[in-house]
């Protein structure tokens, strides 16, 4: 009886314990990752952001023609700080689109 439950006891630190180890170190290695369908959702959305403040900057510049009066509270005239974040996107995008050649 007690050579068995030594034998499984070998058995479980040597095969089962790294075998637990090693099914969730690739889990998470897995989860840490972003998918090519997340990767699909995000340039979907990267390109409809970009469309939408382009509208948007119409739409503003529209109105300021109109009313002389009215402030637009997103775009500063003649700044460039205003698109930024959308220029690192593109910026990253060139990026992405070089290295998957």
């Amino acid at each position: 009886m007690d050579e068995i439950f030594g034998a499984l006891m070998v058995a479980v630190v040597f095969i089962g314990l790294p075998w637990v180890i090693l099914h969730y170190i690739t889990k998470w290695k897995t989860a840490a990752s972003i998918t090519g369908d997340d990767e699909e959702l995000l340039d979907e959305l990267y390109h409809l952001a970009r469309r939408l403040d382009e509208r948007m900057d119409t739409v503003e510049r529209l109105v300021a023609s109109d009313n002389p009066e009215f402030k637009a509270p997103r775009i500063r005239h003649d700044k460039e700080i205003d698109n930024n974040p959308l220029h690192e996107l593109d910026r990253m995008m060139a990026e992405k689109e070089r290295n998957a050649r």
